[in-house]
């Protein structure tokens, strides 16, 4: 199963992104598949956020617009979300403690957590960031 970072979820919707046709594309053709993918809830979050803030795209995405696209990704028959369950401590732990993260740096944990709690085989991102967790498979589709 592969799972979406935010940021390719921000690319596939923005079509101001210099990536934005590659990561349509890829974020397509998960969803119109019949093999499961995956979205992390918290990506969804950090997806709303980033499209709809002013400080980050002028003009940022209209609400009901970022809304809307939620709404098409939820309607893919073959996606899974991701979200928390009784393990999940354990392994954010464990991923905090081993790469000694801090601050900011546990929302990527967070992400890594979910996508190895539920067996996710790789996670598709464009951050680099998510090196520090040797556990999880990761992988851009944006570069051929």
């Amino acid at each position: 199963m592969i799972a979406v970072d935010t940021n390719l979820l921000v690319y596939a919707h923005r079509e101001d992104s210099p990536f934005h046709q590659r990561a349509a594309a890829c974020v397509a053709g998960l969803a119109e598949d019949r093999a499961t993918w995956a979205i992390p809830w918290p990506c969804l979050h950090e997806f709303f956020a980033i499209v709809t803030h002013p400080r980050i795209y002028a003009p940022p995405t209209p609400r009901e617009r970022a809304l809307d696209q939620i709404d098409a990704w939820l309607e893919s028959p073959s996606l899974m979300l991701l979200a928390e369950s009784e393990s999940h401590w354990s392994e954010l732990r464990s991923l905090i403690s081993v790469a000694q993260l801090a601050g900011a740096q546990v929302h990527d944990a967070r992400i890594a957590a979910l996508c190895l709690q539920h067996g996710v085989q790789t996670l598709w991102s464009a951050d680099r960031d998510f090196g520090r967790f040797p556990k999880l498979s990761v992988a851009n589709p944006l570069i051929a």
